[in-house]
Formats: C-alpha cells, structure tokens, sequence
C-alpha cells in the first residue's frame, strides 16, 4: 500500500472550522458508545481466538474446524446480544501446501533461494530456463508502476517451456500466472517490486487453482536473477500442493442485524474472521473482528436505536481471495443489493508497529477513489482523529479487503488499516512512535501472530474511532447522500473492479 503523507491536527484546524454539512453527514456523539467499547472487551474475545486456535492446530482458516469454533463464538456472543443472526454458507477450493516449496539456481552458478509458495499453486518438479517478461521494471520507479506479465503482449517472444521471471504489480498474481500459462511457460516465478514495504519475501493467492507451480521471491532476488538472464540463467523448481477443488470445502459468512432501522439503508460493518492455515490470526484479522463484535455488543447493551439497520458481517475464506465478501455481495438479489447504504470494514487494527491508516475515500492523496459517498466516510474518520488530537494517514483501496466486492459494484466504503507487511518509515515513526525500518506487523500471515502481536494501544484507540463511525452512519440524519439514498451516485460510479485480497497484486 501506498502511503505517502500524515494527517496531523493541524493540518485539518481550518477544515473543522466549516459546517458539517460541507462533509455530507452531520457530527454525532459517540462518547457513551466509546466508553462501552472497551480494550478489555476486545481482548476477551481475542483470547477466544486464540484458545480455539490452540485446540485446532494452530489456525482458524477457512475450511478449518478452528474456523468453525470462532463462527460459533461469535454467533453465541451476537444471538445472547439480541441480533437477528444468520449464518451463509458457501464453499471453495481449500488449498494445502504439502511440503515448503524449493528454489534453485542450476546455472551459470549454483545458489538456493529462499522462496514462498502461493495460495493455488499446481505441483511440480520444474528445471528450465529463466525467462523475464516485459515490463518488469529494475531498478523500480519511486511509486508502484509495474505491470509486468499484465497482458499477452508482455510475453511476447517468450520460449514455452521455460520458467518466467515476472515482477510484482498492477494486476492480480492470477492473471499474470494465467498469461504465463498461455505463453507456454512451464512455472511462474513472481518477485517483489521494490518500493519501500514492497522488497522482502513475497506471497499472495492465486484467486483460484491453477496448474503451474509458482512461487514467490524477494525483489533483491528477483532482480539478482533478472541481472544474470543476458548470460542465461537455468533454475529448478519443487513445489508440492493439493487443492480440494473436487471436495469443494464449505465456509461460512456470519451476518447478524440489528433490529430497529431502516432496511432501506443498511450499514455493513465488517471484518474478515478467518486466519491464514500457518496460524492464529490474532491481529488479522482476530483484531477487526474482535472490535466490531465488541462494539455490536456495546450497542446492544446501551440500548442503541439506530436510524439505519446496521449489519455486523464476519467474512470467510478472506484469505483465499475475498471469496465470502465476494459471495456475499454477488449472491445478493438485485433489490437488496441497493439496500446497502455503505461498508465499513476493519482488517488488522492492532499491528505491534502501528500507524493509523483511513482509506483515501476521496482519491485526493492515493491513486484510487472509491464510489461517491466513500470522502464522506474518510472525512468522519480523520475528523473523529483530528478531534482526539490523533494523527492518521491515508491509505489506498488497494483490492486487499473485503471492502473490494462493495466498491466494485458502486457502494461507498471506508475504514481503518494498521499496516500490515510494509515498513515503517522514519517519518511515520517520527508521528506516530514505533520504529523505523521495521514492519507494521512482524507476524504478519505467520505463526507468531498470537496474542503477544498485538498493541493495546493501537486497539484502543483505532476500536474506538470504528465505534465512532459506526455509530455516526447508522444514526445521522444527513447522511452520506442529499436524498438520503445512493441511487443516483451509485449509476455514476465507476468504482475499479477488485478480486484480491491482502497480498493479490
């Protein structure tokens, strides 16, 4: 993800001056809520996370019965609440690595390399040439820009049979893995991009099975490789994998509704509950889920009686690509699909080396804007910070979410972010504290992601700002839209289509 400044108090004097009208949606009260929401509450159910990981191997992915255990937590938590709970149940292709991936350099010189295997990978023993795509782009420019192995054309003149070489960047893993395969090639190896958070050890998923062994390399690597390919360059290839594509393993989605409201502009607050298989995933995304689960809990025990239905969602199969928010959104009929007046999500809000990141709504700061409606929900976030004399970041829709299926189809998003693989920089660090040079989260999507990875702090406060907005889109009376409904803004929307999730791209 991009972040390329702060949002500092003072920065933002001269905008809360001005009416909240100018904002789309007037300032709520939220105090009573944020007291409610407590970082004792949130680390309950955390603990809950991590005893049913305990007892299941060490996971709650998808598919998984420590999956199942967390969605019969929070299903108990939520019906003993008083939501009007369901569960939907969908199935996917539940994918195993076998045994860890091998990479090595046959020729002109010998060298092992550390490698990861991405989610989908086929199997394979492969030794083959080396052949780099176009577009890859060594040295990097300054700001993601790479869209090697993207489209057909960047694989012309490729020999088949050979391994291709392909850079990270602008476009999903599995189309540039579905190109390669088109050209001929025998395995896919993709490499990191270079930028500052986009160097180290690189993995991601696939979005759905495919047959040719790929696996992932740092950029340092990557480009090492590509250096010596004039001279050429032969490498082998093991990867070992199974993916239940026939079994279809089932998952679910947990939706639970308020029951005051109106349907008509339904308010989707959600996080994604299941881990990756290599561990617990007590920050991701054990946090978000545990903070909107402790801030429905909290509405219901306040009395809360809110203007909009607000829909507390726990997303499965997040891991695997979207794939329950994506269900969620597809399979819902037309009709409903316009009930939904905008999403809120929460993924990963307690990283150990925090910085508060809030989705550019907007576009203003990032390359991406999402749907109308989506700077209204950015602007309730960074003034709600502002307020509490916080300092926030931007962050960009990336497609690494489950807010990518809504603001692909025109429903205004939003939500909070505390960084993930990427490393801090001696500017964020300087505002926000942590240290430079590290990343956001050390244990990200590995087995040390229990519940020594997690700052209080940042639960505190980013749980408290999640209670804030929460409570502003369902009871505020102006709202994200001057007819009080998204129809119009949504038939202008041209919201990119995004198929990923946290490390897709």
């Amino acid at each position: 993800m991009s972040h390329r400044r702060a949002l500092v108090l003072g920065a933002l004097t001269a905008s809360l001056c001005l009416p909240s009208t100018a904002f789309g949606i007037d300032e709520v009260n939220s105090k009573k809520l944020r007291d409610g929401v407590t970082v004792n509450g949130i680390l309950q159910h955390e603990r809950a996370f991590q005893a049913v990981a305990n007892a299941n191997g060490g996971t709650r992915a998808s598919g998984t019965p420590g999956y199942e255990a967390s969605l019969q937590y929070v299903k108990q938590r939520l019906v003993k609440a008083g939501y009007k709970v369901t569960e939907q149940e969908f199935t996917f292709p539940f994918f195993r690595e076998l045994a860890p991936a091998a990479l090595s350099q046959v020729s002109p010189t010998a060298k092992d390399y550390e490698t990861e295997t991405f989610e989908y990978s086929g199997s394979g023993d492969v030794t083959a040439a080396l052949q780099e795509v176009r577009d890859n782009l060594v040295p990097p420019p300054a700001e993601p820009g790479s869209t090697a192995g993207c489209e057909a054309a960047d694989f012309t003149g490729f020999v088949a049979g050979r391994i291709a070489l392909i850079q990270r960047g602008g476009c999903d893993f599995g189309v540039k893995v579905d190109n390669a395969k088109a050209a001929g090639a025998a395995a896919v190896i993709i490499f990191n991009e270079g930028q500052e958070g986009r160097t180290g050890l690189m993995g991601g998923t696939l979005g759905a099975p495919k047959t040719l062994p790929t696996v992932g390399l740092t950029y340092a690597d990557g480009s090492a490789l590509a250096g010596q390919l004039r001279g050429g360059a032969t490498v082998t290839m093991h990867v070992t994998t199974s993916t239940e594509a026939d079994l279809n393993a089932k998952t679910k989605n947990l939706i639970a509704d308020t029951k005051g409201g109106n349907a008509d502009q339904t308010v989707v607050v959600g996080a994604h509950l299941d881990s990756v298989v290599e561990g617990p995933g007590i920050n991701d995304n054990g946090s978000g889920s545990a903070a909107i689960l402790e801030i429905a809990e909290a509405m219901s025990e306040q009395k809360v009686k809110p203007r909009r239905t607000v829909r507390f969602a726990f997303w499965g199969a997040e891991e695997s690509g979207l794939l329950g928010s994506e269900h969620y959104v597809t399979t819902l009929p037309a009709e409903k699909l316009t009930q939904i007046y905008a999403n809120l999500n929460f993924d990963m809000v307690g990283s150990p080396n925090y910085v508060r990141f809030v989705y550019d709504g907007d576009g203003s700061d990032t390359p991406v804007a999402g749907p109308p409606g989506s700077g209204e929900i950015e602007s309730v976030f960074t003034r709600y910070f502002a307020g509490q004399g916080l300092a926030s970041e931007p962050t960009e829709f990336s497609g690494r979410s489950d807010y990518g299926p809504f603001i692909a189809v025109g429903i205004p998003a939003g939500g909070l972010f505390t960084g993930a693989e990427g490393v801090k920089t001696a500017e964020q660090a300087a505002i926000f504290g942590g240290t430079a040079g590290l990343a956001y989260d050390p244990c990200y999507h590995q087995a040390c992601d229990t519940m020594t990875n997690l700052n209080v702090n940042a639960l505190n406060e980013m749980s408290d700002a999640a209670a804030h907005a929460t409570l502003t889109l369902a009871v505020s009376k102006t709202g994200l839209f001057p007819d009080g409904s998204r129809k119009a803004a949504r038939d202008k929307s041209k919201a990119k289509k995004f198929d990923g999730n946290h490390a897709s791209r």
